[in-house]
């Protein structure tokens, strides 16, 4: 049985920070060790605490560098890969015009399989260990994704799209074979390892009514799994959707109807909502997905952070790369574009929240801090190491940061791919593997 201790600076989040100051919402160590046995975190801290409980294992040192618990994107569209960077158009116009071709070509297995290996290598590359994706409408397009990342022992949220309307015929089941598809691939493949299956009825304008009625039912008859759609991106889509469910008094309420809302339910976007849609989202716990590189890209708008997290009641929030219509993969330049996304509406987010944003609290916005997102003890042992000063400006910049915080906003701000160390997915370094294939 291999044992692996993995020493490090170490930081790792408690809850959610509420100032750069707040160092009770964070565990660091700045000698630090994680033991690893079996793909699961034994025992995490002081290196002179975790070295006695194994005095036999494996040591990987990455000193002075910075381990986490591996990032956690909450939006992601992996059939999207070869139209990121697609010029000139908002959001319907560009789903018509780049998206739907690149994804009628997901019928074809093989042209599934070699983009699901590259999106799976990107998100190691970046540092994400667990992302909830979106494929096609086609089945093969999921069985390919579950499949690599079985392969990888990686944790993934996906699945097929179901939309059978206002899309080309490729693109497009029916009512009943979207449910067949979706019933067949969650036997398949839900709970299989670390994956989870999510029903994806893509948005209400390419569901008709009686494909919504399908995912109620799926979402009845599998009360455990998530369930990803997009609401309120843009307001053309938003006027075109209550055009086409006019007995709902807003966006919102169509998702309501179907029984669609609740603590699973991860909602991409939500910038445009008004109260009463956000109480609606805060009263069924559904949460709210900024995709912040996305939104500007296309020009959707500006997702109001503060607004939503500081309201009466609440929305669970989480972040996400919204890779394709995102622009990077990366969760560091996520949360770079998220922080001027904020500080347009006269707010900052302090760059320890923003780390907690995309480990524990991606995690809690899951439902999966119990697997992924902190260094306790008994979780799987996804993590990513980072070097602050992994290019000469950031080398530049870090002879003047002073506290862990600085150099973390260092690498929010400035970091990219090039600041990954190393990924470990269920304990096993995985981006060296990347690079030595390169």
């Amino acid at each position: 049985m291999t044992k692996t201790l993995i020493r490090a600076r170490l930081l790792t989040f408690l809850r959610e920070p509420l100032s750069a100051d707040d160092h009770g919402s964070y565990a660091y160590e700045e000698d630090g060790a994680v033991l690893v046995e079996d793909g699961v975190i034994r025992a995490a801290g002081s290196h002179g605490d975790v070295v006695p409980l194994a005095p036999d294992a494996e040591v990987v040192d990455h000193r002075p560098h910075l381990l986490l618990p591996g990032f956690v994107d909450a939006h992601a569209h992996f059939p999207q890969m070869q139209v990121i960077a697609s010029y000139g158009a908002e959001l319907l116009d560009w789903l018509n015009n780049y998206t739907f071709p690149a994804e009628s070509e997901f019928a074809d297995a093989a042209h599934a399989a070699r983009i699901a290996s590259c999106f799976l290598d990107e998100m190691v590359r970046h540092g994400n260990t667990t992302s909830a994706v979106y494929c096609t409408v086609h089945p093969q397009s999921a069985e390919a994704l579950f499949a690599e990342a079985h392969r990888r022992g990686m944790c993934i949220i996906a699945g097929k799209v179901m939309m059978d309307r206002n899309a080309p015929p490729a693109l497009t089941d029916t009512p009943q074979s979207g449910y067949d598809d979706s019933k067949a691939l969650i036997a398949k493949w839900h709970g299989k390892d670390r994956l989870h299956y999510a029903i994806t009825p893509r948005f209400a304008i390419t569901s008709s009514p009686e494909q919504m009625e399908m995912a109620r039912a799926l979402a009845a008859e599998h009360p455990d799994l998530h369930i990803q759609t997009h609401l309120s991106e843009n307001r053309a889509e938003i006027a075109l959707s209550c055009e086409l469910y006019p007995d709902c008094e807003d966006y919102t309420a169509i998702y309501e109807k179907y029984g669609l809302l609740g603590p699973k339910s991860l909602l991409g976007h939500c910038i445009h909502l008004s109260e009463r849609e956000a109480d609606a989202l805060s009263d069924s716990g559904s949460v709210a997905v900024f995709c912040p590189t996305s939104n500007l890209f296309l020009g959707s708008g500006m997702f109001d952070y503060f607004r939503y997290r500081r309201r009466a009641r609440p929305l669970r929030v989480a972040t996400a790369t919204d890779v394709g219509g995102g622009t990077n993969y990366s969760m560091l330049r996520t949360m770079d574009e998220g922080y001027k996304v904020i500080a347009s509406h006269g707010e900052k987010l302090n760059p320890l929240a923003s780390f907690w944003q995309i480990t524990r609290g991606n995690a809690e916005a899951l439902s999966l801090d119990g697997r992924i997102g902190t260094l306790e003890p008994g979780t799987d042992a996804d993590l990513v190491v980072l070097d602050a000063r992994a290019t000469p400006a950031m080398r530049l910049r870090m002879e003047r940061a002073e506290t862990l915080a600085e150099e973390l906003f260092v690498l929010q701000t400035l970091g990219d791919d090039r600041a990954v160390v190393e990924t470990y997915v269920a304990g096993k370094p995985v981006k060296s593997g990347l690079q030595a294939a390169d």
